[in-house]
């Protein structure tokens, strides 16, 4: 599978049934291009979805960013004919495990979903239940072919009936937690459905970072500077973060910084991480 992107900020669906709408998207900004095989497209739409991604990743020459492609739901006909034509081909670079519930929902695509050279696939979990939400962490350890967790907060939300925006903040804390004790990468933020609020996105991409979600998901190209500007580090952010990797070079431990705050190894990788993205702004 072609390699995907170092901190990547910036994910952006695009329905499977319109190639020449996914071919655009290559060249729209994201960091990642999501090929979707689900919810983007109507059943009678779903065979023709398939074969045309199929068509359009079995180019030997890598896409310009990397693809990955989000299946129909686990365990049903339309899931196991996507993964049989989809994992094996030299333009996916990842799969999209929709509506993921329990550890052996993973373990049996990454047993069955190889591709052409080998190996196992890079998978991302997507909890949009209840019951996945109380598996989180049994989920994000269920196989070394899982790279990613992220909440689908679309079905999530009316699995819990919840109304109000806030009701999913311990879901949204619960998949961070589950993510990083994983020792996998910050969750992305799932999409914010009008893609005419460019305010209310920036806002909630603001409320997501403090979470400590990187990055999130779009369905419009509009949408992804907004998220890529509320996710790079402000300029003071950068200065701290010079300040404390400058500290780490010469002490050990705990770290004095100038300023008189003590910083620890945990925070030092969070400054590193911030330099590595305020690379995104030369």
């Amino acid at each position: 599978m072609t390699a995907t992107v170092a901190h990547p900020l910036t994910w952006l669906y695009v329905p499977g049934d319109r190639p020449e709408v996914v071919a655009k998207a290559l060249h729209a900004g994201a960091d990642v291009v999501i090929v979707d095989l689900e919810d983007a497209v109507a059943p009678a739409r779903k065979e023709y979805a398939r074969s045309a991604t199929a068509e359009l990743l079995s180019d030997p020459q890598p896409p310009p960013v990397p693809v990955h492609v989000r299946v129909n739901t686990l365990g049903t006909p339309l899931a196991d004919a996507d993964l049989r034509a989809i994992a094996p081909l030299p333009g996916v670079a990842g799969l999209r495990l929709p509506k993921v519930t329990s550890r052996a929902d993973v373990i049996r695509v990454a047993e069955r979903a190889v591709p052409a050279d080998g190996g196992s696939p890079s998978l991302h979990a997507l909890i949009e239940s209840a019951l996945g939400l109380e598996h989180a962490f049994a989920i994000a350890t269920a196989h070394p072919a899982l790279h990613g967790l992220s909440l689908g907060e679309a079905d999530l939300r009316a699995d819990l009936g919840v109304r109000e925006d806030a009701g999913l903040d311990w879901a949204r804390s619960r998949v961070v937690v589950a993510a990083r004790a994983a020792g996998l990468p910050p969750p992305g933020q799932s999409v914010h459905p009008d893609i005419r609020d460019l305010d209310g996105l920036a806002a909630s991409c603001a409320r997501g970072r403090a979470l400590g979600f990187l990055g999130r998901a779009a369905i419009h190209p509009r949408q992804l500077p907004v998220i890529e500007r509320a996710y790079l580090p402000t300029a003071e952010e950068i200065e701290q973060a010079e300040a404390i990797t400058k500290a780490a070079t010469t002490d050990e431990g705990a770290l004095a910084l100038p300023d008189g705050r003590f910083v620890d190894k945990a925070v030092v990788e969070g400054a590193q991480r911030n330099l590595a993205l305020a690379q995104r702004l030369r």
